[in-house]
């Protein structure tokens, strides 16, 4: 099974290991591949530059790396599937829908602490 990490726990991973269930844990564990979504890098790196997240980011990049992860390049077909997934007046935000439709492109496991994002398919495991 091959997993995809939201921001959220991609963060957790490196500054807040506690906050990973166990769950989570044993998911990452058994998985053939692990991927963090440049889509995260680049929220992580707009959230920093308004002073929403403070995080080095050149550490996280390493991080995952040395952890084995892998990162999951943002293709056109990652894009286009955008338009095929459904619009939530109480979930609307643009990383997180594009995390989806890479995990649904891919296909792999989107591993995310959003219970709202399960509704988008039996691929999103919230934890």
């Amino acid at each position: 099974m091959r997993i995809l990490l939201d921001t959220q726990i991609a963060i957790w991973w490196l500054i807040k290991p506690e906050a990973i269930t166990e769950t989570t844990q044993a998911l990452v564990q058994t998985a053939t591949a692990v991927f963090v979504s440049r889509a995260s890098l680049w929220e992580m790196a707009i959230k920093c530059g308004l002073g929403k997240l403070q995080i080095d980011l050149s550490l996280f990049c390493e991080h995952i790396e040395r952890t084995g992860f892998h990162w999951l390049d943002i293709k056109q077909e990652h894009i286009l599937h955008l338009t095929a997934l459904p619009v939530f007046d109480d979930h609307k935000d643009p990383f997180d829908r594009l995390l989806i439709a890479q995990s649904w492109q891919e296909p792999m496991i989107l591993l995310t602490a959003d219970s709202k994002l399960a509704r988008y398919g039996a691929n999103i495991r919230s934890t």
